[in-house]
């Protein structure tokens, strides 16, 4: 069902600028509110006595695949928190061409670009059905104050998603293209493997083409290297689902071997 208007319930407690998340999004029957307690449990913050207490509320949004959470230029005044689902972060140039900068999972916060200049820098499009929980801004900071160990949390996790960021950078400038798509699927594992789900066999919710804009390379790159490492038995690839058989083999991986090798290798697998 399509929400026009925040519930009056609670409407006190949160800022006008939720309209137009709720208005692109739409919620289900089940839970619609998240306490502050809930919150910190999803972000991984250490949960005060003083912030159990807290009573405020934070709406859940539900967005279906291809929907916008934030659209780029959007006047800023909310975080977001994935509560379940996928999504995708990306940059749009003046040709209308994406550049992918991420992909929010469950326990993620997104949204922190717009801090800077009160409007989003990125766009946020669902990969999956997903779960959100809006966060206004102005009230988190008030709670921060409220709440010292809150105030240092929030840093904490904003300093979090940078180094995510940094390290890819990082990883841009220094590793292979192999190199690179090995350590995405560790990342991933090791995301799904946080989030209490098997790090070992997952689906991939978004494109090559999103993994190769991601990681600077093209969509056929991303393809071959997959088909590549599904060849010499460090993964099993049947579309979009990963099943992780070599999880040392690809933290470690700079390049593929020569052709022949793995030629060699699979022939003695199969002997």
């Amino acid at each position: 069902m399509l929400c026009t208007s925040i519930t009056e319930s609670n409407s006190a407690s949160a800022l006008t600028g939720t309209r137009a998340s709720v208005e692109s999004g739409w919620q289900r029957a089940g839970k619609l509110w998240s306490n502050l307690n809930d919150v910190c449990e999803l972000l991984r913050i250490a949960v005060g006595t003083s912030m159990v207490e807290d009573d405020f509320l934070f709406q859940h949004v539900q967005f279906k695949a291809g929907q916008r959470v934030h659209t780029v230029g959007q006047p800023f005044d909310m975080l977001y928190i994935v509560n379940s689902g996928f999504l995708k972060t990306v940059m749009i140039d003046e040709s209308g061409n994406e550049q992918v900068l991420g992909f929010p999972m469950k326990g993620d916060l997104f949204g922190i670009d717009g801090i800077h200049n009160r409007q989003y820098a990125s766009e946020a499009v669902a990969l999956s059905s997903c779960d959100i929980i809006l966060v206004p801004f102005k009230k988190f900071m008030a709670l921060g104050k409220a709440h010292a160990e809150l105030e240092t949390a929030i840093y904490s996790v904003m300093s979090r998603e940078l180094i995510r960021e940094q390290a890819m950078v990082s990883m841009l400038g220094s590793l292979s293209a192999e190199a690179r798509v090995a350590r995405f699927l560790v990342s991933l594992s090791d995301r799904f493997s946080a989030m209490g789900y098997s790090g070992r066999e997952f689906n991939l919710r978004m494109t090559r083409h999103e993994i190769g804009s991601y990681l600077g390379l093209t969509l056929e790159t991303v393809s071959r290297t997959l088909s590549a490492f599904n060849e010499i038995g460090l993964i099993a690839v049947d579309q979009r689902a990963i099943s992780i058989k070599d999880a040392a083999s690809l933290k470690t991986l700079r390049r593929l071997p020569p052709s022949r090798a793995r030629a060699k290798r699979e022939a003695v697998g199969t002997a």
